[in-house]
């Protein structure tokens, strides 16, 4: 069983050695391997070089590369398109989400109950306080995306999400941007495998999340697509 793990990466020379040396040592379930593919968005601050590196001493490691910035969607459409195995996860390069997590988020895919796993900050896990308007902000998200797509969720815009291989390959993203969370929810609140609904799952995820001062990218116009995605997806 292998994973592909699509990493996007927009000048985080701070952080992405850190982050990707921290996903090859963790843990995954027996009989599953993982391949940690970096999709480097037009860096310019000497990531690209360090995701060279890593590739080099690491050979489960991979790189794409983007000659200019196009935004974290579009990283991820890229990663889609080289994802390999049976298993697709997205994880950040920030060092905001423990890839110690991957195990359960996995999990109920291993064990055939679940099509999409999705995380959540805000099911009991250890979290870092930091927003309040952030916090708010999400739970408007989410729930204008929850009426639109009839879906329960607690936490759209968590980064970690795992599907299977079958769920990517059917994936055709628009969003350049942060509105590829809401995006990605939409798509899998409407596709369907062998004629089925896909069975969606969350997992609680720890979080330690950036300040601006530490290099955190999202804003209030990202806020705003994302509802101007909910609306038009």
């Amino acid at each position: 069983m292998l994973v592909t793990v699509i990493v996007p990466v927009y000048n985080e020379k701070a952080t992405v050695e850190a982050a990707v040396e921290a996903l090859l040592a963790a843990p995954l379930p027996d009989g599953v391997e993982r391949s940690v593919l970096c999709v480097d968005d037009g860096s310019r601050d000497g990531s690209g070089e360090i995701l060279q590196r890593l590739m080099n001493r690491h050979k489960q490691v991979r790189l794409v590369r983007h000659e200019e910035n196009r935004g974290k969607g579009a990283a991820i459409a890229t990663g889609l398109e080289h994802a390999e195995g049976d298993i697709v996860m997205i994880h950040d390069a920030d060092l905001e989400y423990d890839p110690a997590d991957h195990i359960a988020v996995l999990d109920p895919i291993l064990d055939g109950r679940a099509d999409v796993v999705i995380g959540s900050r805000f099911l009991g896990q250890t979290h870092r306080v930091l927003y309040y308007w952030h916090y708010v902000a999400n739970r408007l998200i989410t729930l204008c995306c929850n009426i639109r797509s009839n879906l329960n969720l607690t936490d759209i815009e968590c980064c970690t999400k795992a599907f299977r291989i079958e769920v990517a390959k059917q994936l055709a993203l628009k969003e350049k941007r942060f509105g590829i969370e809401p995006e990605l929810i939409a798509r899998f609140s409407r596709m369907r495998l062998n004629d089925q609904r896909l069975r969606i799952y969350e997992v609680p995820v720890s979080y330690s999340g950036r300040t601006y001062a530490e290099g955190k990218k999202i804003g209030w116009r990202d806020g705003v697509r994302a509802l101007v995605v909910i609306a038009l997806r």
